[in-house]
């Protein structure tokens, strides 16, 4: 199988599902069996998941320390991870190991005790993102807290379950004006 029919057949396969397992490290992962759904899941011949999803909600992460590592132990290709639920764990910050992840579509941070706004910046660089939770973590009580990762993240076309609208994505520009400053641009002036 190719590259190509792998993308196009796997979306299609279940979820790598770690939900409710307590985990406190993601090296723990390694060492848990994970959920089973409806479907089972396939399997490369090296013995890896063929998913494209991997959920860990509920668990008790605070870092994503060796995270890269243990996505490829656990996926056949990690580099097509297109889902990521850390929904409902402890984290504090967005972990730059995440923005490695260019195919990822959908990521659910909702529940977390993510505090700086500034932390969306990160995930500017993900492509192909485009539905985004962030719902019940101290940031959204910030003010500007939508328009800010909407003027952020432009691709986004679902934010915390609810859909993008152009009214959003006006409000967004308009705050954005009205709250962000520009950045400087120093020129170099060479003495004659």
């Amino acid at each position: 199988m190719n590259k190509q029919d792998y993308m196009n057949t796997s979306v299609q396969e279940p979820p790598l599902d770690y939900s409710f397992r307590s985990i406190h490290v993601t090296q723990d992962l390694l060492s848990e069996k994970p959920r089973t759904g409806l479907r089972p899941l396939r399997h490369a011949k090296s013995g890896k998941s063929m998913s494209q999803s991997l959920w860990l909600k509920n668990n008790v992460l605070n870092d994503l320390r060796d995270f890269n590592h243990v996505v490829s132990q656990l996926l056949e290709h990690p580099e097509n991870l297109a889902w990521i639920d850390l929904s409902f764990n402890d984290l504090t910050s967005i972990d730059p190991v995440l923005t490695t992840f260019f195919n990822l579509s959908v990521l659910y941070l909702h529940g977390n005790s993510i505090q700086r706004l500034g932390e969306m910046n990160k995930l500017a660089v993900l492509p192909r993102l485009r539905s985004l939770t962030l719902h019940g973590n101290p940031i959204e009580e910030e003010t500007g807290y939508r328009q800010y990762v909407l003027c952020t993240l432009p691709r986004i076309t679902t934010f915390d379950f609810s859909g993008v609208t152009k009214a959003d994505r006006t409000t967004a520009e308009v705050w954005k004006r009205m709250n962000i400053k520009p950045k400087k641009v120093w020129i170099k002036h060479n003495a004659l």
